[in-house]
């Protein structure tokens, strides 16, 4: 039996956990963020399963192995908030989850399009006090219509196979172009190309170097003055700042966005009773033609189901010796 700790804890999250790792460990499940400041929590426990905004960079790496914890395993596909060097250098492992449902956020990111386009939130809104008045509520058909893709691993793909439902022209780009994603009949252009002649641009890549701010005031001055942009792949590939600039100067017909740059700290956590002191989220907040929501697209039963499942696998691998696709940082070897 090991000692677990899980941060970031939702209620429908919990019982999976508990299932999966309550009965053969020493589980604790928290709500807390990772951080400086909470890392002692996990003070005497072999593992930690961390969550995509928690905090683990040199110094909470080192507390953490200092603690007694040798496993840092992500309940995520991204680890960008994980600095593998000092882990390394720690003598901790690091594992994640390298895949679940891809349909999870491919959906959930039409369904911020749809909802965007359509101008569902102020339709519902409006009828909640009985006016049903269709006045500011028009919106466009996709079919027809151009749908960008930025990044086409398997979520991205997912996405495509249902822009190429509603019977739009396929752009990608990518390090490489899918052979899954060609045969849809998707076009590969350079990043140029794709914001410039994208009516519909989502976004899933992963947050590295290379991708950071990708879609900068550059890029959103090359995109059309109507066109739809969607991000519900890593906040920082979206300039923030520069996508209000865009939206203050009435550019852009609509944005859909579940992931922020600076969400850790607050998605997850009820902020109503607080003063917003983030004023590009607040500002951002203002935009009619704006939807945010809080880190949610990969929250459905199948793929929660299978980041706990993947979790708990990392976890046996890890005490029995055993390498796997998931590993990030392998077990230090004994000396």
């Amino acid at each position: 039996m090991a000692g677990i700790v899980a941060y970031g804890v939702t209620t429908d999250e919990r019982p999976l956990l508990e299932r999966a790792l309550g009965r053969d460990h020493d589980l604790r499940c928290l709500d807390l963020v990772l951080d400086a400041d909470t890392a002692p929590t996990a003070s005497g426990r072999r593992i930690v399963c961390s969550s995509v905004n928690d905090v683990l960079d040199e110094d909470v790496l080192h507390a953490l192995a200092a603690g007694g914890t040798e496993l840092i395993t992500q309940r995520a596909t991204g680890y960008n908030n994980i600095d593998l060097d000092a882990a390394r250098g720690a003598g901790l492992a690091v594992s994640r989850v390298s895949a679940y449902s891809p349909y999870s956020v491919a959906e959930f990111a039409w369904a911020l399009a749809l909802a965007v386009d359509r101008r569902i939130p102020r339709a519902v809104g409006r009828t909640r006090d009985f006016d049903f008045r269709l006045d500011g509520l028009m919106g466009r058909d996709f079919h027809g219509r151009t749908a960008g893709v930025l990044g086409t691993g398997k979520i991205g793909t997912a996405f495509a196979r249902i822009a190429a439902g509603f019977g739009m022209r396929l752009l990608g780009h990518d390090v490489a172009p899918n052979p899954e994603c060609e045969a849809l009949g998707m076009e590969y252009v350079d990043r140029s190309r794709l914001f410039a002649e994208s009516d519909l641009l989502s976004l899933h890549a992963p947050l590295v170097p290379a991708t950071y701010h990708v879609v900068d005031a550059g890029a959103l001055a090359r995109m059309k003055d109507d066109a739809v942009l969607i991000n519900t792949s890593r906040g920082g590939l979206l300039d923030a700042q520069a996508l209000v600039e865009t939206l203050r100067a009435g550019r852009l017909e609509g944005v859909g966005l579940d992931v922020y740059e600076e969400e850790a700290g607050v998605f997850f956590f009820d902020k109503s009773l607080e003063v917003m002191t983030d004023d590009t989220l607040a500002r951002l907040m203002t935009f009619r033609n704006v939807l945010i929501s809080s880190h949610q697209a990969y929250f459905t039963r199948d793929a929660v189901g299978q980041i706990v499942r993947a979790t708990a696998d990392n976890i046996a691998d890890h005490l029995a010796g055993r390498t796997g696709e998931n590993i990030l940082v392998p077990r230090p070897s004994p000396v």
